[in-house]
Parts: C-alpha cells; structure tokens; sequence
C-alpha cells in the first residue's frame, strides 16, 4: 500500500511539474533576423571594395613588371638579376600586404557575424525567462530537435522580438 501511495505521489509531481519546452529553428531564425541580413550586406561591401583595391593594385603591379621586363633587355646579366630580384621581392610584399589585408577583413567579418551570434543566444535565453520556459531547443541544420509539433516553434515568435528590437 505504501508503494503504490508513493507511486501516486510521485506522478502527481511529475504531472504538476511539466517542463515547458519549446524550439527554434536556426536556420530560418538567422536567415529572417534583420541585423545579421544587414552584417552580411556590409561584409560584401567590404569584399567588394577590397576586391577592386586588390586588382587595382595588381593591375598596376602588372604594368610596372611589363615596363621593367622591356628595359630588362637592354641591361647587362648582373644589373637585370639585380632588377628582376628587387621585383621578385616588391611583388612577394605585395602579396603578403593584401593577404594581411584580407585575414583582417574575414576577422572583422566574423567578430560582426559573432557579435551577432551572441545578441541572438542572449534574446532567446531572455524570451525563455520571460515566458516560463524549461527548455528552449535548437532545430534546423545541425539543430538537436528531429521533430518538433509546430505549436512548439518559438522562431517567429523570437524574430519578432529581434528584429522589433532593431527598429528602436
């Protein structure tokens, strides 16, 4: 008697005490979220101008070395090895330059894209605290939910917020 007593207690409990489970799906909460659609935007911009400022300066590296490989031939053996190496070495420069450059673009790319990344965790965390929730999980593309009931899905519910929250 005293075991089915504490059966029926503890299922009681556990019915009393639900877990409110909810979802979001990654993939089209990024996709949908303003703020990051605008971090990309200003990181293709950036890509962009870096790209015709790569090949300008190419273009011009290009020219020069057409220009000294004609005077080249007009040089003694010594003084055109001399020529060909200092160009050799600004080209080598130049290369190093604009790859600096471009590591420095896809860092600051990334630290928007992270900054981003992180507001979005803090808002969810935020929305869950607000309106009760145990869990709120992660679906989509690498999500951890296979199936979720769509009563369940929080995403537009939460791009609501985040993207109300950049209106402001």
């Amino acid at each position: 008697m005293k075991r089915l007593l504490l059966a029926l207690v503890v299922i009681l409990t556990w019915s009393c005490q639900q877990d409110k489970i909810g979802y979001v799906n990654n993939v089209r909460l990024m996709d949908g979220y303003k703020e990051k659609v605008a971090v990309e935007e200003r990181f293709a911009e950036r890509r962009k101008a870096f790209d015709m400022k790569r090949d300008s300066i190419s273009r011009q590296f290009q020219m020069e070395a057409e220009a000294i490989e004609a005077q080249i031939q007009s040089m003694s053996q010594t003084k055109a090895q001399e020529t060909y190496a200092a160009l050799q070495q600004k080209g080598q420069q130049i290369g190093q330059q604009l790859q600096q450059q471009e590591q420095q673009l896809q860092l600051m790319g990334q630290a928007d894209m992270d900054s981003v990344v992180e507001k979005v965790k803090r808002e969810i965390t935020a929305f869950g605290k607000a309106n009760g929730y145990t869990y709120i999980l992660g679906g989509g593309e690498g999500g951890s939910v296979l199936f979720g009931a769509e009563s369940k899905d929080l995403t537009d519910e939460i791009l609501k917020v985040l993207n109300e929250e950049k209106q402001q």
